[in-house]
């Protein structure tokens, strides 16, 4: 029964303790599967134990992946201590890892596919609310380095990196795999979704693996008339489709090659928003409901292409990474309740109003590193340069009542136009000084240097008329540093201290109009991290536990801010942030796995802020508490049946929403997210190599949010009727049935 080693728990359990199978050799690469294994990992670009790693590292696997139905984000945080997401949509979303967060436009965590970064290191094409969603079917695992990752991963790994890391293709064996299910929400449409893997081995050098994903994703928001009468239902379904396919090829002992290739769409329509009270947070009109007048959507696009090549020179390894991403996202988001009557008081005209934005950014990168051992030194040297073209497109658009056709003959409303570019080049290195059999050093050190530019024209009636404004250029010099001690109490256990740095770019700024051109740059912002840990699991790795406790200072932090209802980047105050991060697994028994994952994070501004929070104002979207318990429990049935049965319960208290002066002007204190619980439940059976599963997720519809939007737009006008915002909702209750076959 091979599939029985990939249950749910096992992968939880190797989650747990930060165990997950990462190699970076072709040859040598594997999936953790059940406690027993040694689990490798590669946070500082080299294969290395988890328990010789002195950071804070959290892997997810694909088994685990699967099982649970974590197809994107919002599935898998329950997995992993520390990490939130602010989101409205599919594709459309923010990461915030350890409370590191203020809203502003640029991330502040790295995301990659395999060797290859994605997405901008620039502040102007939206990189922090594009976080790319990649599909998870058929990845070897998922891994989260927690803390600033500034000397292997450079700009905008200012509080972690997410590594989305593909299964390797394989020369041993032909596998054809499909997964198929439906899904049922209560209060909305059915959703469906269909994956197939296929690995062939061309020889005993080459294979080649492809995999496929659509998925069909039915909403739960109704869009509602005057006094909340029902106008359309289901208004936020999407949709997601897409595929990876690589090759590998290895010509002697001492080479592999592989390139790879993902394309993704992911096409949504209106956010999944609900009209709230402002005061409260409660749902207004009986539920999930929102004012529509003309139909938003985001389509997306992901394409990210990368050939590695690892090469034995016998003294060490020379890799090299070769990649090109391009992300390119169509957006519409309907004002009319905002902005039609201005409109209207301006050209006469009745009017529907919208803005269509087109975002484009692609970016090439080059990365040569070399790498080496011996019983006295691990050493790790290399070069990163990256070039990054960016686009933003705004169109105002002014339509006939009831449609999206444009209105004849009105003057232009409101354009702007943005093209940037961002080049690095960045030397980095690391060396890991073996002082004693259990007493080690790690010291890393990266100097980036980057160069960007940004033309911004606008034109229209609602931003005073056409300027063309000159090129704006920015240059800086970062240089950031990591200093780690670790020792072993035994073979199974270590503690560790970790200081490092990490920083997210700067750059040329959007001015609004009649803003000082003195403001057409903005400063990069930076962090420190101090960590202590502790990392621990018995002989057996039935048992474990990972500890981290840290403390991080935020200074100059970068800020969206407005000034005459326009956006632009600012620098303004610091914040403190002091946080637990605890993970523990049992194996009290054959087949049955336990894990609990927890967080305490005190997130909270040191300074005052131009956008609206004070000093001792939380964080947002970053509960101070949350915790995951996870478990499972495998039994034979029969000959070749085995049945399984899993659970998880995930907690979050309460958080603060995003900064709003008003709101704190006349409450003294942020918006406050209320806590709220989800419980997710499973059971299966696996019959040969064929499975089928009926699952629940969010089993008592717990209406917990994920954003919230302010009450107006623009300087003061009403984003929804009668004063309400926007907040987020996590899907309600959805029942679920998959089969899986393997050949």
């Amino acid at each position: 029964m091979k599939k029985s080693v990939l249950r749910i728990g096992s992968a939880v359990l190797a989650l747990a303790t930060g165990l997950a199978a990462t190699h970076a050799s072709a040859q040598d690469a594997q999936s953790a599967t059940n406690e027993g294994e040694t689990i490798l990992v590669t946070a500082q670009k080299r294969s290395q134990e988890l328990i010789e790693v002195p950071q804070s590292v959290t892997v997810v696997s694909g088994s685990t992946l699967e099982e649970q139905h974590a197809d994107s984000f919002s599935d898998y945080l329950k997995l992993v201590p520390g990490l939130q997401l602010d989101q409205s949509r599919p594709g459309q979303g923010r990461l915030i890892l350890r409370g590191v967060n203020t809203e502003g436009v640029a991330s502040t965590i790295g995301i990659y596919m395999d060797e290859t970064p994605f997405g901008s290191s620039s502040g102007l094409v939206n990189g922090a609310v594009l976080a790319a969603d990649f599909d998870t079917f058929d990845l070897d695992r998922i891994e989260v380095l927690r803390g600033p990752q500034g000397t292997f991963y450079g700009a905008s790994s200012l509080s972690g990196v997410l590594k989305f890391v593909t299964t390797e293709p394989s020369t041993s064996e032909t596998v054809v795999r499909a997964r198929a299910g439906v899904e049922l929400t209560k209060g909305g449409a059915a959703s469906g979704y269909g994956n197939l893997v296929v690995n062939v081995p061309i020889s005993s050098i080459a294979a080649f693996r492809a995999s496929g994903s659509y998925r069909s994703i039915g909403g739960f928001i109704d869009s509602v008339g005057a006094g909340g009468s029902d106008v359309e239902k289901n208004i936020d379904d999407s949709k997601s489709f897409g595929g990876r396919a690589s090759l590998l090829v290895m010509p002697s002992d001492a080479i592999d090659l592989r390139f790879t290739a993902v394309l993704q769409n992911i096409d949504a329509d209106a956010p999944s928003l609900a009209e709230s009270d402002p005061e409260t947070l409660e749902m207004l009109h009986g539920g999930y409901t929102q004012s529509q007048f003309i139909p938003g959507f985001s389509d997306l696009r992901y394409r990210v292409y990368n050939a590695t090549g690892n090469f034995d020179l016998g003294f060490g390894t020379l890799t090299s990474s070769t990649s090109y991403g391009t992300q390119k996202q169509s957006l519409r988001t309907d004002y009319s309740f905002a902005l039609s009557p201005l409109i209207e008081a301006i050209t006469t005209e009745p009017n529907e109003f919208f803005q269509d934005q087109s975002t484009d950014s692609e970016k090439f990168t080059q990365e040569l590193r070399l790498a080496g051992e011996s019983t006295l030194v691990d050493w790790l040297a290399g070069l990163y340069y990256t070039d990054e073209d960016g686009l933003i497109e705004q169109d105002f658009i002014a339509s006939t009542p009831g449609t999206t056709t444009p209105i004849a003959g009105l003057p232009t409303l409101g354009y702007a136009l943005v093209e940037s570019s961002y080049r690095e080049a960045a030397a980095f290195a690391n060396l890991t000084w073996h002082v004693s059999d259990r007493f080690d050093i790690d010291v890393g050190g990266r100097y980036s240097d980057n160069k960007q530019t940004a033309h911004q024209v606008t034109d229209g009636l609602l931003v005073g008329g056409f300027l063309d404004l000159p090129v704006f250029e920015s240059k800086e010099n970062v240089f950031t540093y990591s200093v780690a001690p670790r020792f072993e109490l035994s073979d199974n256990a270590s503690i560790y201290a970790r200081v490092a740095s990490g920083f997210r770019p700067g750059g040329p700024n959007v001015l609004a109009p009649n803003q000082p051109i003195d403001q057409a740059t903005y400063d990069s912002d930076s962090l420190t991290n101090y960590e202590l840990g502790l990392k621990a699991q018995t002989p057996d790795r039935k048992y474990g536990i990972e500890v981290a406790i840290f403390h991080i200072d935020w200074n100059d932090i970068q800020l969206l801010a407005e000034r005459d209802g326009f956006n632009f980047n600012a620098n303004g105050g610091g914040a403190k942030i002091d946080g637990l991060e605890l993970t523990a697994s049992a194996a009290p028994a054959a087949n049955f796995n336990l894990s609990l994952n927890t967080a305490y994070t005190n997130a909270r501004l040191s300074t005052d802020t131009l956008i609206g929070g004070l000093e001792g104002d939380r964080l947002p979207f970053t509960p101070k508490f949350s915790a995951s318990l996870n478990g499972d429990y495998t039994v034979m049935v029969g000959n070749d049946v085995e049945a399984y049965f899993g659970g998880s319960l995930r907690y979050l208290s309460d958080q603060s929403a995003s900064f709003d002066a008003d709101y704190r002007a006349a409450h003294g204190e942020q918006r406050t997210i209320d806590a709220y619980a989800v419980i997710d439940l499973n059971a299966g059976i696996t019959v040969d190599q064929f499975d089928i599963q009926l699952y629940v997720k969010n089993l008592t519809s717990s209406a917990g949010r994920t954003s919230t939007t302010g009450t107006d737009v623009f300087g003061g006008f009403p984003l929804f009727p009668d004063g309400a915002i926007g907040t987020g909702v996590i899907r309600p209750r959805t029942v679920g049935l998959s089969v899986r076959a393997e050949f």
